[in-house]
């Protein structure tokens, strides 16, 4: 079976912990023995999100006021070495003899999504509405509530295409373990001639190993975070899990734009098209693509 899994920013690094590396590695290290299980027995592509890392690259990069500021698709690219780096170190001392590769993952956009005249990925670190207010003033920075703060917010256009989807296809062919499109790849858009130019954007990743799912032929995706389950009435005393829901139930709940709703959007999308989706945390990824565990989600 090749399953895909999108591990969710928060899954690497929780909500308020430091973006320090050694935090990273830490819970990429217990990532990856969560999805050794699943590629000890199946073809397994990864995605994973990078809002907190690409963020912290964008605040120190601010702070150099010596040269230009750095594109995001350039400061994405750099969270999707640091990452992958981690998490292939960490999946291949796990896995033993299995090779684990990672891809730097360039993704086509429309120029002309209309996303980049709205703001709605949040990156980087939360902060409360005084260090936000600052920030908007002297940066620029459109800032957006999720959780208890605030955190920047910048375009997220939608996937149209990947790059590197006949290399990655090779690869998954060749046994690896491929751990791509990070942080929803490196938005690029094509010119005319068929060139290629990096954009300032960072593309859902969810949304993008939906677009990596359909594209491979596989028969699983996993949008896996920390939280067990979607949650039917989330965030209020009347909140019940859900272990099964259609697509139509699942879009017409009300979920958190910057979090769960991008997973929910993604899961609809590849079960309508007849695919295993499912959302649940990674700790228990083995039980959610056995169906035991998390919120699948089906086409009816």
């Amino acid at each position: 079976m090749l399953v895909v899994c999108a591990l969710g920013g928060n899954a690497i690094l929780p909500r308020g912990a430091p973006p320090a590396v050694d935090t990273e590695r830490e819970h990429i290290r217990v990532a990856a023995h969560a999805l050794a299980e699943l590629a000890a027995e199946h073809d397994l592509v990864i995605t994973h999100g990078n809002g907190p890392q690409v963020g912290l690259l964008a605040m120190e990069d601010e702070a150099f006021t010596e040269t230009a500021p750095t594109p995001l698709d350039v400061l994405g690219a750099e969270s999707e070495g640091e990452i992958g780096y981690l998490l292939e170190q960490e999946l291949a001392n796990a896995l033993g003899n299995k090779r684990v590769v990672t891809l730097l993952t360039q993704v086509v956009v429309d120029g002309s999504d209309p996303a980049f005249a709205n703001p709605t990925k949040p990156i980087g670190p939360s902060f409360d509405p005084a260090a936000a207010a600052r920030l908007t003033a002297e940066r620029g920075w459109a800032m957006r509530r999720d959780g208890a703060g605030l955190r920047r917010v910048v375009p997220s256009p939608e996937p149209r295409s990947i790059v590197e989807l006949e290399a990655i296809r090779l690869l998954v062919e060749a046994d690896a373990t491929v751990i791509c499109a990070g942080g929803g790849g490196v938005p690029v858009t094509v010119d005319p001639h068929g060139a290629l130019r990096g954009v300032e954007a960072v593309i859902d990743k969810d949304l993008t190993a939906e677009l990596l799912a359909h594209e491979l032929g596989a028969d699983a995706l996993l949008l896996l975070t920390d939280v067990a389950t979607v949650e039917r009435d989330w965030g209020t005393p009347q909140a019940t899990p859900l272990t099964e829901a259609t697509v139509a139930e699942l879009r017409a709940l009300a979920l958190e734009p910057g979090s769960m709703a991008p997973k929910a959007e993604a899961a609809c999308r590849f079960a309508e098209q007849g695919g295993f989706a499912a959302i649940g945390a990674l700790a228990d990824a083995a039980e959610v693509l056995a169906g035991r565990a998390g919120t699948r989600v089906t086409g009816r």
